[in-house]
């Protein structure tokens, strides 16, 4: 008889599942802690977990650290679906500004390219946004361009002052509007 063969099906979720639910569950805990007290204590949270995120900010040894999370995941095993896709909604509305600024520095980033790449951006730039200083973002835009040609072959381009300046600019204008 081969063996294994009169053992019954598994019930529920495989074991490789429960880790990967237990590691993500960990991982929101973590995420959770990082959060400010006034975001943890708008959240229902049962009080042993409550109180253990508020001492994760404590911990101060990595082992500790560790220790220290994984209890707060095993606490986090034990909220009901409505909790947990509350503290979701906490990380998730926590992080939403930084992914709104990173969408800002990037539109930026394009911007200040199509300022560099020829005269027409400029002009564009200047129809959009007619409140800039234009005498001084076309001598930013000379030194920029005359910083770049200034390079020899094979190296990157020299990116100084005035491109450093052309980022600030566009960025302020786009804060701005």
């Amino acid at each position: 008889m081969p063996h294994g063969t009169d053992t019954p099906p598994e019930e529920g979720p495989s074991r490789s599942a429960r880790k990967r639910e237990s590691v993500e569950l960990q991982t929101l805990g973590e995420e959770l802690a990082a959060l400010s007290d006034e975001a943890i204590g708008r959240l229902t949270l049962p009080e042993p977990l409550a109180d253990a995120l508020a001492s994760a900010k404590r911990v101060g040894s990595f082992g500790g650290r560790r220790r220290h999370f994984q209890y707060i995941g095993k606490l986090m095993r034990r909220l009901d679906p409505d909790a947990l896709d509350a503290a979701r909604a906490a990380v998730s509305a926590a992080k939403a500004p930084s992914a709104q600024q990173n969408a800002l520095l990037h539109r930026a980033e394009r911007e200040r390219d199509a300022l560099l790449e020829n005269d027409a951006g400029l002009e564009r730039w200047l129809a959009e946004y007619p409140d800039t200083d234009a005498q001084r973002l076309r001598a930013l835009v000379r030194q920029a361009r005359k910083d770049a040609r200034e390079t020899r072959p094979g190296e990157a381009p020299r990116r100084g002052r005035a491109y450093r300046e052309i980022f600030a600019l566009v960025r302020a204008a786009l804060l701005h509007s």
